[in-house]
Formats: C-alpha cells, sequence, structure tokens
C-alpha cells in the first residue's frame, strides 16, 4: 500500500508498505478521505512545537472497513466509519474521571504517533466510530472538526435561547457557530477582518456577520443583540486582538471560552476579566459523544459542511495540496485529501 511521510518541514515522500492485518481487537479500515487541518499546517512548516519527524500525517479521516480482526464485534466490513485520534493512556487522573481529551500523555495520530494518510490503517475498533451510509466520505472526514466544536459548545452548558459571538469565520469558527445554532441557539454572531469568509458564514446559516475592520466587536455586539450583548463570546481566532475584543465588550458576568491554539504568550487584560467577574473558560478537542452529537447534527441537516468544502486534491498531490492552502489562505476553509478517488 502507499503511505505519505513527511521526512521534514515541506517535504513529503511516498513509500510503499505492507497492508496490516488487524491484530485482535482492531479493525483495517480503506482510507478514502483526509481532511487537513491548520495544525497540519504548522507540521509543514516545522512550527508543530509537538511534532517530530519524519511523521505520516492524517487525522480527519474517513473510511470503509476492509477487515476484523479477532473478537471484534458490532462492525461489518464495507461499514463507512470515522476514526477517532486520540491516544490516551486511560491510567491518570482525567482518563479515570471521563476526560480522556485531557489526558496526561495525550498523543495524537498524525501528530506524536502515525496517522492514517496510508490506503489502510489498522486501528483499536474502540476508535472506530460508524458513519450513516447516506454520509458522505468527504463529510466523513469532516466529523473531526465538528467534534471540536460540538465539544466547545457544550463548554457553556445549555445554550437554548442564548446569544453567541463567534471571533474568527475559518472552519472552525464558522462550524462552531452553525453547531451553536443547532444545539438551540436563539442568534449567533460571526466576525473575521475577511469578507469571503464572512460571506461563507452567512451562506451557511448564521444570523449576523460583521467586519471588524469596518465595525468595531463592541459596536456589533450592541447593534445585533442589543444592550445586553452576547451570553457567550468564542474566540476562534486566538490572538490578543480577539481575545482583547472579547473581554473588553463581554457582559459583565458572561462568559468567554478560548477555542483556538493560542500562539505564544497572552497580552490581554486581565484587570478587566477581573473586575466584571467574566468566566474565562477554554475547550479542548472532543470525546466520543462529541463525534455522536456531530454525525447526528450533520445527519439531520442541521450543520451543512459541503459549502465549507474548499478543493480535492488526489493522495499523490498531499504537496500541491498545503501549498494551494498557502496561496489561497482567505479564500480556503477545507481541503480534502482524495486517498480513494472512486466515491464522493
Amino acid at each position: 500500500m502507499l503511505q505519505q511521510v513527511m521526512t521534514a518541514p515541506g517535504h513529503i515522500e511516498f513509500r510503499e508498505a505492507p497492508v496490516p492485518a488487524p491484530n485482535a481487537g482492531e479493525v483495517l479500515v480503506k482510507i478514502m478521505k483526509i481532511g487537513v487541518c491548520g495544525s497540519d499546517i504548522h507540521v509543514y512548516h516545522g512550527e508543530h512545537p509537538f511534532t517530530k519527524y519524519p511523521v505520516t500525517q492524517g487525522h480527519e479521516v474517513s473510511g470503509k472497513i476492509a477487515a476484523l480482526g479477532e473478537g471484534v464485534t458490532g462492525f461489518a466490513v464495507g461499514q463507512k466509519v470515522t476514526i477517532e485520534p486520540q491516544v490516551y493512556c486511560g491510567r491518570c487522573h482525567p482518563c479515570t474521571h471521563g476526560k480522556y481529551n485531557l489526558c496526561e500523555e495525550l498523543r495524537v495520530m498524525g501528530f506524536q504517533t502515525t496517522g492514517t494518510a496510508s490506503e489502510y490503517f489498522a486501528v483499536d475498533a474502540g476508535k472506530v466510530t460508524p458513519l450513516p451510509e447516506t454520509m458522505t466520505y468527504s463529510e466523513g472526514a469532516m466529523i473531526e472538526p465538528l467534534a471540536v466544536t460540538v465539544h466547545a459548545v457544550r463548554r457553556a452548558g445549555d445554550v437554548r435561547g442564548q446569544k453567541i459571538a463567534v471571533l474568527g469565520a475559518g472552519p472552525i469558527g464558522i462550524l462552531l457557530a452553525q453547531s451553536a445554532k443547532a444545539l438551540g441557539a436563539a442568534q449567533v454572531l460571526i466576525t473575521d477582518i475577511s469578507t469571503p469568509r464572512l460571506e461563507l458564514a452567512k451562506a451557511c446559516g448564521v444570523d449576523f456577520a460583521v467586519n471588524t475592520k469596518e465595525h468595531g466587536f463592541g459596536e456589533a455586539l450592541a447593534e445585533c443583540f442589543g444592550p445586553d450583548k452576547a451570553d457567550v463570546i468564542y474566540d476562534c481566532a486566538g490572538n490578543d486582538t480577539t481575545m482583547g475584543q472579547a473581554i473588553r465588550h463581554a457582559r459583565k458576568g458572561s462568559t468567554i471560552i478560548l477555542v483556538a491554539v493560542y500562539a505564544g504568550m497572552a497580552n490581554v487584560d486581565l484587570a478587566v476579566l477581573n473586575d466584571h467577574e467574566l468566566d474565562l473558560n477554554t475547550s479542548m478537542m472532543y470525546r466520543h459523544e462529541d463525534y455522536l452529537e456531530a454525525i447526528r447534527l450533520v445527519n439531520e441537516g442541521k450543520v451543512r459542511l459541503e459549502p465549507l468544502m474548499s478543493r480535492h486534491f488526489p493522495f499523490r498531490d498531499y504537496l500541491a495540496a498545503y501549498r494551494y492552502i498557502d496561496a489561497n489562505r482567505e479564500t480556503t476553509m477545507k481541503v480534502l485529501i482524495d486517498v480513494d478517488e472512486s466515491e464522493a
């Protein structure tokens, strides 16, 4: 089988490797589609602090079961599936208290351990989640980032009837805005400095999309939500500007949740955070229940993934996909790698 290997930043090789035989308790998956994530781009540029080379990438993935290892039940050959890429110890305090996404020894496929960018991938059956047969493989490869946003929305508790603001209209921001609406938010505002991204957010059903180059964030909150502003603000951009906007303009006593990976040390006004008794929370990846909810939301038509699919590249054109993303940052949402091009 063909396997992708990033040997160094900016360098990808394709190697022939034997098709793995699934061990007891494992499932062999024929990989169909792989989504390219912002973290993958960091690896491509040599900027990911926790990834060493060589590494086989791929953690946003869909496929179909090719074989079952001994003792595996509940799955069938040919079944559509996705893979949850977290590798956790199961022994530490977070793991034993249901928060394995915070495992003290957490590794993620495609970063600290082998990813799914191969024609076939053998994996523990416990990390395999079935997909509805009506779901496309392209949609299946986007369940992972959608699960990130479902988990983030749930970090605020029950958002039914609430007014939500999202800073940053990248893939995660638009998926989070859709997730909040799908989980019952009354109204959602999204902001960015890119008009194409904001237009896409509106096309995906977001209530308000505001360019903060033209209108201040505080002004946007008041105009869209009235004097009581937002109940929850999500930072999906992760920089001093957006976090500063959130802290400065949040309603007193409300909640801010950081979803984006913050680059470097933050320089924000904690005095205002304290004085306004704001709850500053964070969100880290997902758990199995978030995958199940993400699948449900797509299957019921409550979240639209297709508008976010910017372009497909054949498996051997992995490097071209990265170069395309670098050259089209403002207009690119989700690029998909077609490991198998025979099915959508």
